[in-house]
């Protein structure tokens, strides 16, 4: 701790800007935070929370028509009352909002909050456009950007004059429209498209190339086959041409020919909040509107620091509370890093997908000479056991010493696995030393030892538990 008595003016109020506030209130900082919205920011308002409730939600809705136990359980369509799920969701955004956010800030004598738009005037000052017509300079010692983002629309004709969702407008839409297309073939894009679907919708998703393009093929080829089995639609390399809005029907133009939809979800990515902050009066980089940050959270103004969506990092609300952290540290004197090289990653379809660490592609690129296995999970025996076995497990290796390099999973539950898998790989544990370890039978978790077990026998001729 240290009673510096620092000014740290703190644009923004998402999972970057809270942490970054409160940790520099500890080391004695007074804080500024304005907020041109609503407090709390993308994920408990508009991202994580939200969609994650929707999307249990549909995974009921799901397992309540269909199942692996039907020949035994009677299954049955359920009737899906939107506008009470929708409150339902709701209220548990407005509780988490308050009690994680607004009650903390309200409580801490060292955060003062105004409500506007703030926009660099110096390296030390800031005016603020403030909600009730009146602007207010800022001065400030140190300045923290966490203004999020916002998502991306692409350009093609007719769009801009139709009412098309964003991922925004589609967890509050009130009903469950009977036919949806959705432009976009990522994380937000492929998380909607299931939750619509398993709700009742007839759904059609666009890829511009194939579904997340950004992961190794087997990734995206194995969501493709779960799409399928679920009768949701997927036309890969396929880009939408124009957009016709007739005031009920879209009709798409593509490269694969009509289609009509009765709404339509673009979903392709998001866009850094900077625009307005006039960064580049004060020398602070951008690429495409990402603020350009070092691993202290710096901008090229060394006064100024930022973190979370509105920069260059990756787009998790984990990965903006730790770099608004380590902003705050670093703003009151301090000297902390944000290493990212073993940072998991969760996208919750279902099956869920989940990484850490290196591909193999991304290994090789490298430098490493990189081994591989990839157990299927009818191999796993909680998958066996859940009658639910489409999915892998891969684990990437340095060849001669065996230290982890990455893992891939795509599992019902592969996002509860992922962290022991970042914490093999922050140890430098060898694939020997996890196939080695003790692991509770019937969990999906096991998976990962079994992969590991590749590397040096056939896990089929092992008897169940087998070490």
């Amino acid at each position: 701790m240290s009673d510096n008595n620092l000014h740290i003016a703190v644009i923004g109020s998402g999972g970057a800007a809270m942490a970054a506030a409160l940790k520099a209130t500890e080391h004695g900082a007074r804080v500024t935070l304005i907020e041109r919205g609503t407090i709390g920011g993308t994920c408990v308002n508009i991202g994580c929370v939200p969609s994650k409730i929707m999307i249990r939600a549909a995974h009921i809705a799901h397992l309540r028509r269909e199942s692996p136990f039907d020949d035994g359980l009677s299954a049955q369509t359920p009737e899906v009352n939107r506008p009470a799920l929708l409150t339902q969701q709701q209220a548990r955004v407005e509780e988490l909002r308050e009690s994680k956010y607004q009650s903390i800030l309200s409580d801490n004598t060292a955060i003062t909050v105004l409500k506007g738009e703030a926009r660099f005037v110096s390296e030390r000052t800031l005016a603020v456009a403030l909600s009730d017509g009146n602007e207010q300079t800022v001065t400030f010692d140190r300045a923290f950007i966490g203004t999020g983002a916002r998502p991306a629309i692409p350009a093609f004709p007719g769009l801009s004059d139709t009412p098309y969702l964003t991922s925004t407008s589609a967890l509050e839409l009130t009903h469950i429209p009977e036919r949806l297309a959705v432009i976009g073939g990522s994380v937000v894009a492929l998380e909607l498209a299931q939750a619509f679907s398993r709700l009742g919708s007839d759904v059609t998703v666009l890829a511009r190339s194939r579904l997340l393009s950004q992961n190794d093929a087997d990734i995206g080829e194995t969501i493709n086959a779960a799409f399928l089995r679920e009768g949701i639609n997927v036309l890969e390399n396929t880009e939408a041409s124009q957009v016709v809005y007739d005031g009920q029907t879209y009709t798409l133009q593509t490269n694969q020919g009509v289609l009509h939809a009765d709404q339509l979800l673009v979903a392709t990515g998001r866009t850094p909040n900077t625009e307005m902050l006039n960064l580049e009066a004060l020398g602070v980089d951008t690429e495409r509107g990402a603020i350009t940050v070092d691993s202290g959270m710096q901008t090229t103004c060394s006064d100024i620091y930022a973190a979370g969506d509105c920069t260059s990092q990756p787009q998790f609300v984990y990965v903006a509370a730790a770099g608004g952290n380590r902003a705050a540290i670093n703003m009151t004197g301090g000297d902390a890093r944000l290493d990212l090289s073993t940072m998991p990653e969760v996208i919750f379809t279902d099956p869920q997908i989940a990484t850490v660490g290196l591909s193999e592609a991304g290994a090789e690129a490298q430098g490493y000479d990189a081994d591989s296995r990839t157990l299927n999970l009818d191999n796993v025996p909680r998958a066996l056991v859940n009658f639910d076995t489409l999915g892998f497990i891969k684990i990437i290796a340095e060849r001669n010493s065996g230290q982890l390099l990455g893992v891939q999973c795509v599992a019902g539950e592969a996002g509860e696995l992922i962290q022991t898998a970042a914490m093999a790989l922050r140890a430098k544990m060898t694939v020997d030393e996890v196939a080695d370890g003790l692991f509770p039978y019937l969990t999906m978790v096991e998976g990962l030892k079994l992969c590991a077990q590749t590397f040096s026998k056939d896990v089929e001729q092992l008897s169940c538990c087998a070490g």
